[in-house]
């Protein structure tokens, strides 16, 4: 199973002030990622809206980005990777974006509310 995470919509599901510090924002939420990720017998990736300023550590986790920032860049991302990964297996996109959860829905993942997968992180 795959689980693919729109990073800025779980980063956004806690006003934490992540706003301030959108980088280290993106660095604590992978970080958290991975170290869940660790732990279950999963293949995790987090799409970003843009290719991080510096490389992002890993163990656990695929980062992927959108060739291109922008709005809904991540989105785009997902669905444009999305039928390859269902060829592969079961999927479950993490998302509060209603858009990106419909027509993920449409071709065949399952979805996780952000806010489900922020408490699962702890």
């Amino acid at each position: 199973m795959r689980r693919v995470i729109d990073a800025m919509n779980v980063i956004g599901s806690r006003p934490d002030g992540w706003w301030r510090d959108r980088p280290a924002a993106i660095e604590r939420l992978v970080g958290e990622v991975d170290r869940w990720a660790a732990g279950v017998e999963e293949t995790v990736t987090v799409v970003l809206e843009r290719e991080p300023a510096e490389p992002l550590q890993t163990e656990h986790v695929e980062v992927a980005w959108a060739p291109r920032p922008g709005r809904d860049a991540a989105d785009a991302e997902i669905l444009r990777r999305l039928a390859d990964w269902l060829a592969a297996g079961e999927v479950t996109v993490v998302t509060s974006d209603r858009g990106l959860a419909a027509q993920a829905r449409e071709r065949g993942a399952e979805i996780e509310g952000a806010s489900a997968f922020r408490r699962r992180l702890g």
